[in-house]
């Protein structure tokens, strides 16, 4: 059965890094046999603004609807972003916010504080960009990023994540590194058809 990955590029600007390696996944993904779906960022247009899980959420815009069907769609979810603040951009933590609701990707059980995963049985990879060297973000920081979207967004809604790697110092890095970088996440996406 061919496998179907939805490659989500998290940066607010087109062109960047996370574009470059979102493309490389993508394409290795496509050379192992995948169906891929692609969507960037940089290319949606929603508000930002989110009172919370509330009767009054509003309406999902179509392209969060089109994100959200993506994930239905896919049997494996590759998401890439930079590290800023200590976290991925805000626009992207806006789209996690606006539309893993409730009852799509989690439902919790009343007056109780477990709940139910509603995306189990999907699988997930991610690399995250840093001008912080990844063994610095692990000693000093404990790395949030990747803890906070492997158990905390991924994990709670049931995702299985197979891999989240921290690629940095972007900014001391050289053009053979960004190369050796982008080849890598060919290569996952190679692995994530198989």
């Amino acid at each position: 059965m061919t496998k179907k990955i939805f490659v989500w590029s998290a940066h607010p600007r087109a062109g960047s890094l996370s574009d470059a390696l979102a493309d490389a996944y993508a394409a290795g993904a496509q050379q192992g046999g995948a169906e891929v779906r692609q969507l960037n960022l940089s290319d949606m247009t929603f508000g930002t603004d989110f009172p919370g899980y509330t009767d009054a959420t509003p309406p999902l815009e179509p392209d969060l609807k089109a994100w959200q069907d993506n994930i239905v769609w896919a049997d494996h979810l590759f998401f890439v972003h930079p590290y800023w603040w200590g976290a991925m951009p805000s626009k992207a933590k806006a789209v996690l916010d606006r539309a893993l609701l409730p009852g799509f990707a989690f439902k919790y059980h009343d007056k109780k504080v477990a709940w139910d995963k509603l995306l189990t049985g999907k699988t997930a990879d991610a690399i995250i960009t840093s001008d912080t060297p990844p063994l610095i973000d692990t000693l000093l920081y404990r790395k949030p990023a990747r803890r906070v979207l492997k158990t905390q967004v991924l994990g709670f809604c049931g995702v299985k994540v197979r891999k989240v790697i921290q690629l940095g110092s972007v900014k001391t890095s050289t053009p053979a590194r960004i190369n050796s970088w982008i080849e890598r996440a060919r290569q996952m996406g190679v692995k994530a058809a198989a």
